[in-house]
């Protein structure tokens, strides 16, 4: 550490695996160099990520009580957006936010140098209290956040630089941030997810983004325009897979075995957004229709115990032997690594957009959601590594539309195949030097170091 202070840093992410998740890598990065992380998560979320703590000596997890909300829909037990539909996310962001008194006894009796947090828009104002630096550390791709504008709230609160009362104000929630059609939803108790944001944003002491500056450099320096604060860059931070995953599960990889190099699609699209059965049955027909073998890995639709139920009369007879539709959770980074896979058909979030351009499959991008629709633009129309998936006017993805796409990226002699094979191996080239990733965490170190001088 070059005789450099050790840095404290308490971590408190929003209670999605998407969130946690990245927030446990860069905790194993900045362990390596010796600094002592706290992740603040729920009970259920710590016993399923302690697999993935490599360094348990310096990263402690603190166990966090998720107030259960009695007077709403959350079922009993719910601790993390993966007990819940995409629709009750507001609802737990309240939860999220009674767990202010104790996140607040924790700083005060941990007094770190540092906090990192994204949606607890709350933290900058105990932390300033507290003599304690915050940082907002977004997983969420430099794209989307570059078209946040704080001048959509008062300017009073779009300038200040503590957190403000959540119930201050209410506005509107443009297009790209909305998480369904409706403005006026709400991310918690009178706020919109686009108010948390910007009061997240805007009250930091710095911002730190999990991207690089060779893939999203201007839209760092956007961001470090519109909200006049540092921008702090990570890196993807993604663990070295070889070394630090658990391998693949056995069936998944003796399944894998079976075809040849380079030859199976892969079919995951998160799991924030869940289909409808009808676009999900078209989905399913899409990918029969390649010809290829395919694994499919989505989450059932509200009110469906599995996906058997709902495939179309005869489907699993037809893609016996080369599809398989699941609908629980698997290993992507190993799935995306073994060397059956083809194509990844990916909604974009952006977790699966770095395992994606680390990985040497080709990209079908089908985007859910605003955010991710961001990340397909960035990837299919300015890094060029891969191809959307056409959408008819009213949002439908075809059957023809899915395979015409996949077949655009399998097909070796096509035109656009050339031009994203060669732009995604460049890119993948980069991104899992070792030496790319250790410049980026260092200079993310010294970056904090120079925070709290």
């Amino acid at each position: 550490m070059g005789g450099e202070k050790m840095l404290r840093i308490v971590m408190f992410p929003w209670l999605a695996f998407g969130h946690l998740i990245p927030y446990l890598h860069l905790s194993n990065k900045l362990a390596e160099k010796g600094h002592k992380i706290t992740l603040l998560l729920p009970n259920k979320a710590r016993l399923q990520l302690e697999p993935l703590n490599f360094h348990p000596s310096l990263i402690t997890f603190h166990s966090i009580t998720v107030p259960p909300l009695e007077t709403l829909t959350l079922p009993p037990g719910t601790e993390t957006t993966a007990d819940i539909s995409l629709n009750q996310h507001g609802e737990l962001s309240i939860s999220m936010d009674r767990t202010r008194p104790e996140v607040e006894s924790i700083l005060s009796t941990q007094k770190p140098d540092l906090v990192f947090y994204d949606m607890a828009h709350w933290i900058p104002d105990i932390a300033s209290k507290l003599g304690i630096k915050s940082v907002s550390y977004n997983s969420v791709c430099a794209i989307s956040m570059s078209h946040v504008r704080p001048s959509v709230l008062p300017k009073a609160a779009a300038t200040s630089q503590v957190a403000l009362s959540s119930s201050s104000y209410v506005g509107s929630v443009p297009q790209w941030s909305r998480n369904d059609h409706n403005s006026s939803v709400y991310f918690g108790d009178e706020i919109t997810l686009l108010e948390r944001s910007i009061i997240s944003l805007s009250s930091a002491d710095a911002i730190a983004i999990r991207t690089c500056r060779e893939i999203e450099g201007v839209y760092c320096d956007r961001v470090a325009a519109t909200f006049n604060k540092p921008v702090l860059v990570t890196s993807h931070a993604l663990p070295d897979l070889e070394l630090q995953l658990s391998p693949l599960e056995t069936r998944w990889a003796d399944w894998l075995a079976r075809f040849g190099p380079r030859s199976v699609i892969f079919c995951c699209l998160g799991s924030q957004h869940v289909l409808d059965a009808a676009q999900l049955q078209e989905l399913a027909l899409g990918l029969e229709m390649t010809g290829l073998p395919f694994l499919m890995a989505v989450k059932p639709p509200v009110g469906y115990a599995s996906l058997k139920e709902l495939l179309p009369e005869g489907y699993n007879d037809r893609v016996s032997g080369r599809g398989v539709v699941h609908g629980g959770w698997v290993q992507q980074q190993q799935i995306l690594a073994h060397p059956s896979l083809g194509c990844f058909v990916t909604h974009c979030g952006s977790s699966s957009m770095w395992e994606g351009l680390v990985s040497e499959t080709q990209l079908v991008l089908l985007p859910q959601l605003p955010d991710q629709t961001l990340n397909a633009k960035l990837m299919a129309d300015e890094l060029k590594v891969g191809v959307k998936v056409e959408r008819q006017q009213n949002g439908w993805v075809s059957k023809q539309g899915l395979c015409e796409a996949i077949n655009r990226v399998m097909d070796e002699d096509s035109d656009i195949s050339h031009v994203v094979r060669k732009n995604h191996a460049k890119y993948t080239s980069m991104l899992i030097s070792p030496d790319f990733i250790t410049g980026y965490i260092d200079n993310f170190i010294k970056d904090l170091q120079a925070l709290i001088s």
